[in-house]
């Protein structure tokens, strides 16, 4: 699926980047892993459909885009995604704070 020109790829169910693991009407964002540079919507869609080898993102590149608003398709920065209190900063929508529990996949915290 392209959203905005970016490709997203994996278990998607709709274009606000929800999957078939994810899928609540708070699961609305899309992570871009650091070792492919492709937009998975959760770490299982990554494990079914990636590249295979999963690195998180270091801290000395939080300030790169890597997370996709489901809702208003913008591009934030890890640091803008890991400060916003599961609330997107550019138009409000909510996302999952439960996806807090998995950060540690993605990132390195």
């Amino acid at each position: 699926m392209y959203i905005k020109g970016i490709e997203v790829r994996g278990s998607i169910l709709d274009d606000e980047t929800r999957c078939s693991h994810y899928h609540s009407d708070k699961d609305r964002i899309a992570i871009r892993f650091y070792c492919c540079g492709i937009y998975y919507p959760c770490y299982q869609c990554h494990e079914e459909h990636g590249c295979a080898e999963t690195k998180v993102w270091p801290k000395t590149q939080f300030g790169e885009k890597g997370i996709l608003c489901g809702s208003c398709k913008q591009e934030l920065t890890i640091a803008e995604y890991l400060n916003c209190h599961s609330v997107c900063p550019e138009c409000g929508a909510e996302f999952n704070p439960g996806c807090n529990l998995h950060k540690h996949l993605y990132f390195d915290v």
